[in-house]
């Protein structure tokens, strides 16, 4: 439902890009269990990045930030199969405390980078908390990074509040042939 991009796992107090001190950057999702469930959110992380790869700092490191036992458990589990399944990982499993925000600049990335889209969505959301938490910007930025079948689009599409314009121009950022998120598990 909601994405942001941030900072976790350190002590330095308000972490931000040019002074992160000992935090990872990280990315918190807002999640609808009924649509998707925290191990299918498991399984596109682990699709998502190469977790045999050791971290070149910590704010790089490979983490997943449990919020309860259940998490943990679950978070546990998926990175013992994927160890299992590629060799050893890298990832941390770890308890969160506290996630800060990165800045503006940071948040919904592939978006920003598209001249046309960035353009809708700024004038759609002029405030840049607002863009944040959009639930249409996260879709998109979703699509523009990769994830996401042509099908899939095209049936969230009326949904996004695009111009025409930004409806063609995502249409032509989603290959044919991209995967659905849905594929990845």
């Amino acid at each position: 439902m909601h994405t942001r991009v941030g900072y976790a796992g350190g002590t330095t107090p308000d972490p931000t890009y040019h002074s992160i001190g000992d935090h990872t950057e990280t990315l918190q999702v807002d999640y609808d269990p009924a649509v998707i469930t925290y191990e299918e959110l498991l399984d596109v992380f682990w699709a998502a990045h190469r977790p045999t790869a050791p971290p070149h700092s910590v704010q790089y490191a490979s983490r997943i930030f449990a919020h309860d036992e259940a998490q943990r458990l679950s978070a546990v589990a998926s990175a013992e199969r994927a160890a299992a399944r590629l060799g050893r990982v890298f990832t941390e499993v770890r308890p969160h405390e506290r996630f800060y925000l990165a800045e503006d600049y940071h948040q919904k990335y592939r978006l920003r980078t598209d001249r046309t889209l960035s353009a809708e969505f700024a004038r759609m959301y002029p405030d840049p908390a607002d863009l944040r938490e959009s639930t249409a910007a996260a879709r998109v930025n979703g699509y523009l990074d990769g994830w996401g079948s042509r099908a899939e689009l095209e049936a969230d599409l009326a949904a996004l509040g695009l111009s025409e314009e930004a409806a063609g121009r995502l249409r032509r950022a989603v290959p044919a042939r991209a995967s659905s998120v849905a594929e990845v598990g």
